[in-house]
């Protein structure tokens, strides 16, 4: 990690959704910020466009879904060719992290702060909180390379 202050975007990849959160390293804290919709996985581009330039970040960061014992999973590879379109498309530096259970934390960080997650995960906005939740994770292994 540089000295230099960092703001980062991470991406909860979906199929529907795309959680989307910002961070930055100075703090190592990130928040949720909005679920982007997605058609099988391939979302509206603009709509990253536009958050790239609202936010202006300096790199991004993508969940990879890996398997309870951290073989590849299929939505994991999906995650790693919206990490390489992310690429190619805003020419940002693009890492992806092992996301294992963090959309279950994020439900559970809903139901801890008292506020009621629907049945369906369908219906349930928790995909941001699990970007969040990914990218201070990876916030918090750049501190521990320093």
């Amino acid at each position: 990690m540089t000295a230099i202050p960092q703001r980062v975007l991470g991406f909860d990849y979906g199929t529907r959704q795309i959680g989307v959160a910002v961070g930055q390293t100075l703090t190592g804290n990130a928040r949720p910020l909005r679920e982007l919709r997605a058609r099988d996985g391939v979302p509206d581009w603009e709509q990253i466009a536009a958050l790239l330039r609202e936010w202006e970040p300096d790199a991004l960061v993508v969940g990879l879904p890996l398997n309870m014992d951290g073989t590849p999973s299929e939505m994991s590879a999906r995650a790693q060719k919206f990490a390489r379109r992310l690429h190619g498309r805003f020419q940002l530096p693009v890492h992806c992290i092992d996301e294992r259970l963090s959309t279950f934390e994020a439900k559970q960080t809903l139901r801890e702060s008292g506020r009621r997650t629907p049945a369906s995960y369908r219906d349930n906005p928790v995909d941001s909180l699990a970007a969040a939740l990914l990218l201070e994770t990876w916030l918090a292994s750049q501190t521990k390379e320093t």
